[in-house]
Order: C-alpha cells, then sequence, then structure tokens
C-alpha cells in the first residue's frame, strides 16, 4: 500500500515524509487512529516508503511503487517487512504466533484495509473468542528482529492494536528503547489509554484525524460508483469512519432526506392516515437501515447548529450540497436550539431501543408522538 492510496490525510503524509527526508525518523512510532480513519493504511504506506529503494534518494513524496522492494512491499511478502496481530490458538494448548496466520492477513489486508479487530477476528473464524499479542508472539519479535536485514536498509515491525499486548510486552521494552541498528517499529492503534505506558512512553506518537465527510464521500463515488448525493447520505452518517460508510454503503439505497421530508410533512401537515402509511413504510425496513435513517436526521441537526454559528454564506455552507442546505435552513425555522437538542436526544434514544430490538411498528408511533409535542409549539404547518 502507498500513500496514494490512503484517502485524504495530506497533512499526515508530509509530516511523515518530512520525517525521513530530514533524517528525524524515530525509531519507534504509534499511529493512533479512531476506527476507520486510516491507521493501518497509513503504516502500510510509511513502511512502504521506508523501504523503497528510490524515495529517499530522488526526494519523492510517495514510494515509487515500482522497484523490487515496493513489488514485495505492496503484496506484503518482504522478507525485512515482519508483522504482528492479535491471533487465536487454533486447537485448545496452542500458543499462536502472527506468521501462522499470514495468509489471512494478506487476504484481510487486500479486502478490508480499514477493517476492524472484530473484521480480523471474524475472518479467522474466531467467534467468540478474544484475539491477543501472546509472550509467545513477542519472543518470535525478538528472534526475528536480532537478524540481520535481508534486502532492505531497515527492518520494520509493524504491530496492530498493541492495546492487546499484555504485561508480556515488557519483554519488547529493551529492544524497543535500543533497537538493533535501522530497526523500526511502528504501532497502529485506536486507544492509547490502553497500551502499556512503559511501551507508551518509549514512542513517538504520530496521531491521525477523523477523516473528513467529503473525503468519504469522494472515495465512495470512486469506488462504488454511486451518486454524489447518496454518497455525501452515507459519508455524513459515518462520524469520520471510512469503514462505517462501507458499511452503510451495503445496506443502502434510501433516499433518506426524501424519507425524512414525508415524516415531518405527515406529522405537522397531512395528518395521522399519512403518518400511519408513513410508519409502515419505515417498519418494513430492516434495523440497519432504520437506525442509519435516525442518523442522518442527527446530522442535519448538527448541521442546522454549525450554520446558525458559522453563517448561511460561509465558506463552510457554500460548500453543502443544495438541497441538504435548503432542508438544514428549513430545520432551523422550524425549531429553536432548545426543541433540536431535545430530538438529538429523542433519536440517540430511539436507536438504542432500536438495537434491542424494539418492535418498528411501536417504536416509531412512540418517536413520532413525542417528536410532534416537541416541535408544536413553533412548528412552520407549510409543506416542505
Amino acid at each position: 500500500m502507498f500513500f496514494e492510496s490512503v484517502i485524504d490525510q495530506g497533512e499526515t503524509k508530509s509530516q511523515l515524509v518530512d520525517m525521513v527526508q530530514h533524517n528525524r525518523l524515530s525509531h519507534a512510532l504509534i499511529f493512533l487512529a479512531k476506527e476507520g480513519s486510516g491507521g493501518l493504511p497509513m503504516a502500510l504506506a510509511f513502511a512502504s516508503y521506508v523501504m523503497c529503494e528510490r524515495a529517499q534518494e530522488e526526494k519523492l513524496q510517495d514510494a515509487c511503487g515500482q522497484c523490487a522492494a515496493c513489488l514485495k512491499t505492496n503484496k506484503l511478502i518482504h522478507p525485512d517487512l515482519h508483522f504482528s496481530y492479535p491471533v487465536i490458538p487454533r486447537k485448545p494448548g496452542d500458543k499462536p504466533v502472527s506468521t501462522d496466520y499470514i495468509s489471512e492477513w494478506r487476504d484481510f489486508i487486500g479486502t478490508l484495509p480499514y477493517g476492524n479487530l472484530f473484521d480480523w477476528l471474524q475472518s479467522i473464524n474466531a467467534e467468540n473468542k478474544q484475539g491477543n499479542i501472546t509472550a509467545e508472539e513477542c519472543n518470535d519479535i525478538m528472534r526475528k528482529l536480532n537478524l540481520k536485514t535481508f534486502e532492505s536498509r531497515y527492518k520494520v515491525l509493524l504491530m496492530w492494536m498493541p492495546e492487546l499486548l499484555g504485561k508480556e510486552g515488557n519483554k519488547l521494552l529493551k529492544l524497543i528503547e535500543e533497537p538493533p541498528a535501522n530497526t523500526l517499529f511502528l504501532l497502529v492503534a485506536e486507544n492509547d489509554s490502553l497500551i502499556l505506558p512503559t511501551i507508551l512512553s518509549r514512542c513517538q506518537l504520530v496521531k491521525i484525524p477523523a477523516l473528513s465527510d467529503r473525503a468519504i464521500a469522494a472515495r465512495l463515488e470512486t469506488t462504488s460508483g454511486i451518486p454524489a448525493a447518496q454518497a455525501s447520505q452515507i459519508a455524513a452518517i459515518s462520524d469520520g469512519n471510512y469503514r462505517e460508510a462501507i458499511n452503510h454503503l451495503n445496506h443502502s439505497g434510501e433516499d433518506w432526506q426524501s424519507l425524512l421530508r414525508d415524516w415531518l410533512n405527515a406529522l405537522l401537515k397531512n395528518g395521522p392516515i399519512a403518518l400511519v402509511r408513513w410508519i409502515d413504510e419505515i417498519s418494513k425496513m430492516g434495523r440497519e437501515k432504520q437506525k442509519q435513517f435516525l442518523r442522518y436526521f442527527g446530522h442535519l441537526l448538527e448541521q442546522s447548529l454549525r450554520i446558525r454559528v458559522l453563517g448561511e454564506n460561509s465558506e463552510w455552507a457554500r460548500h453543502l450540497p443544495a438541497g441538504e442546505k435548503d432542508f438544514i435552513l428549513r430545520i432551523n425555522k422550524m425549531a429553536s436550539l432548545e426543541q433540536q437538542a431535545a430530538i438529538t436526544e429523542l433519536l440517540d434514544q430511539y436507536s438504542y431501543y432500536i438495537e434491542r430490538n424494539a418492535n418498528a411498528k411501536m417504536l416509531f408511533h412512540a418517536i413520532s408522538i413525542k417528536l410532534f409535542h416537541i416541535l408544536k409549539d413553533k412548528a412552520k404547518v407549510s409543506t416542505w
């Protein structure tokens, strides 16, 4: 994987390239990124850049993708690139290490580079077993990193989810603090508070921000060929998480804005018959789509607050899709800040009920009644 394959994150890419080109590269880095932000793809791209035969000499901004090292790192078969990740015993009494699952790991990176720990454990049929980075794994790491390099200037260890490295991780302290020459540790984590403090203190932190809605939408359009409006809707409810966006895409196909417009019209204008018809329609959708719909409404409420603060003619507002901007402005006319806060709390509450398998018809009848009472004092009765 190369930097060009990583979604957005231009500032982080430049920071990493600058470290290498100005000889400020620490021997141990922690890539700290929330789920779906690209921590693992970024670390893989950085490993490719460091091991590339041309990048540093020619001052390239990315690995060349053509030299022998790039061809091998891209296939995850370079002899100087080592991986460590949570694994499970295949049978009782086993003491597994990461290399036991290297074929599955390569498949996982190839298909779900933005996947999370659950995705990985599912791919190795872990069922309800907890993955761990074990003492045996630490011993294997020490053995591999004390060998001489085979082809590259650097030996690189990429450890994914160091949060699952228990006290046995203290075995690695001396190796991390005083590594063999040209040895590089790349740790990819989601929660630094769960990493052993003794390891955390010996590493340089590289914080990777959540992805912007615009970046997620652009990648969805490019890779999935969906319309821009649909990509924007999916990105809006993904909270900067590309994995979540892919999950939504697999359950998408709905026009949430039209569905929301019909709901508000039924509540405020068209009456009980229209509302019952609308509830019948949404009750036929699966739970994932129902949650997506409520998240989309919540997203519009967040945007309505932002447009209140920044103004409808601000630089940010000018980048909003025209239809969405108009809808947001209507929400601000329909409800005060206090009402919008109450609606947001209501949406969160009923999303939880959906997850708990509440009856859909009863749930949407109940939320409709509560939403009507929240809105009735200020709601405009004109058709949306």
